[in-house]
């Protein structure tokens, strides 16, 4: 298994751009909480058994990042908790995130690092 420090590093070179890191620095996060919307509108047992492989994931990699992916996780699921949302607004959410994913590396020139590796997914 690569280091958290491979992992970024192989990230960051399809992520040179200014204006694709900014439209990730918004979209990744966006895309991670409405997938969590969406799984929490559907089966609450589902969301949690995910998040806690994701979690293991990271803790695997560095224990510092999956402290501070769990404490984003906690912060979401609670927004989702508390919103009045239906999961129609994750889904249109989960869309828009992820054709500004598209468009961001449109402009940098660059395939998402995902095609390359799903395990990107997680790392973004």
């Amino acid at each position: 298994m690569k280091t958290v420090s491979e992992w970024f590093a192989e990230y960051s070179e399809s992520h040179q751009n200014k204006t694709n890191k900014l439209i990730h620095w918004v979209c990744v996060p966006t895309i991670y909480f409405s997938i969590i919307g969406i799984l929490a509108h559907f089966s609450a047992l589902l969301t949690a058994v995910l998040l806690a492989l994701a979690f293991i994931f990271y803790a695997r990699l560095d224990i510092v990042l999956a402290v501070a992916m769990a404490a984003l996780t906690l912060v979401m699921a609670w927004l989702i908790w508390i919103l009045p949302m239906g999961s129609g607004f994750f889904i249109v959410l989960f869309i828009f995130a992820w054709i500004g994913q598209f468009y961001g590396h449109k402009i940098e020139g660059k395939k998402p690092s995902f095609f390359k590796d799903l395990q990107f997914l997680l790392i973004g």
